[in-house]
């Protein structure tokens, strides 16, 4: 991570209890997915999650916006958001937590920095500096050691 931040900047305590809350919340992902895939098929258990997440949200939403989001074009915008950033890459996680075991999806999940590193400099022309190419691999390692050195499941 020091390698990222290229030695700028200092340790904000907030924002390390945050990123240990969302390394806490993602492993959690994880191992509940691998638990959903296991006692639900084609895609039962992600519908309920999904219409829990609506009913979380969307107060916020029509409180700040109010009527606005009930005009067609936002309701069609909302329902592409929806299915192109939940639903399809959900239901892709949920399928393969199905199938392969968490650790093992712990370390595929872990290439994700690599990807939108290679995506960025691919698609969007943008490039890392040097350190920072060592330092996505680093977190690439550390994720697959760590998930490799876990015992295997029964």
């Amino acid at each position: 991570m020091v390698l990222l931040m290229e030695g700028r900047g200092g340790l904000n305590l907030a924002g390390f209890l945050f990123a240990l809350a969302a390394g806490t919340c993602w492993g959690l992902y994880i191992l509940v997915g691998a638990a959903l895939g296991r006692h639900t098929t084609e895609g039962n258990g992600l519908a309920p999650g999904m219409a829990v997440a609506a009913l979380v949200t969307v107060p916020f939403g029509v409180a700040d916006s109010g009527t606005a989001l009930v005009q067609p074009w936002v309701l069609v915008a909302g329902l592409g958001v929806a299915l192109l950033s939940s639903v399809i890459p959900y239901s892709l996680d949920l399928e393969a937590l199905r199938r392969i075991p968490p650790r093992v999806f712990g370390i595929l999940m872990s290439l994700e920095p690599a990807m939108a590193a290679l995506i960025g400099l691919i698609v969007l022309q943008e490039s890392l500096r040097w350190s920072q190419w060592i330092a996505v691999l680093c977190v690439v390692a550390a994720s697959a050691g760590a998930a490799r050195g876990t015992r295997p499941e029964a």
